[in-house]
């Protein structure tokens, strides 16, 4: 008599339960990977958005609109000037960050900042910002250190 060959039902359930507490372990591991992804994005675009200022600054000796040229076009004076962009990550639909200024810029000084949105929203490092001088910060919704949000 031959014995036909294949798989009982107990090893299938076995395998099954391997792959599940696989997956168990790794979903998450995987979940902050895409977190952290996201949200070096947004220091990076934090980051040029600064270096726009600074240039700004360069150009204008403030970091406020002098005259409605450039990047103050339709800006009146003493206004900040639009940035480039305000969503990270700048190409595609989905928005995780919102960018801008926290506050209002002065002609000496400003601070840039990250708001999580949509799918960052419950991020434990909450709010990004950067100052004028590069000091780096994170906003009252956040709950872990500045050196860990921003990784330095």
């Amino acid at each position: 008599m031959a014995r036909s060959r294949g798989f009982t039902l107990l090893e299938l359930m076995i395998v099954v339960a391997i792959v599940g507490i696989l997956a168990a372990i790794a979903y998450p591991s995987y979940q902050d990977h895409i977190r952290k992804a996201r949200r070096a994005d947004a220091q990076a675009a934090l980051l040029e958005l600064a270096q726009f200022m600074e240039r700004h600054y360069t150009l204008n000796n403030s970091y406020l609109c002098p005259q409605e040229t450039g990047a103050c076009k339709d800006r009146k004076n003493n206004q900040p000037p639009k940035l480039p962009f305000d969503k990270s990550p700048k190409d595609g639909d989905a928005e995780y960050y919102t960018l801008g200024f926290d506050g209002n810029p002065t002609a000496n000084s400003f601070t840039l900042q990250a708001t999580p949105k949509g799918a960052m929203a419950g991020d434990p490092c909450g709010t990004l910002t950067i100052t004028n001088t590069g000091v780096r910060g994170v906003g009252e919704d956040s709950t872990l250190a500045v050196d860990l949000c921003w990784r330095r």
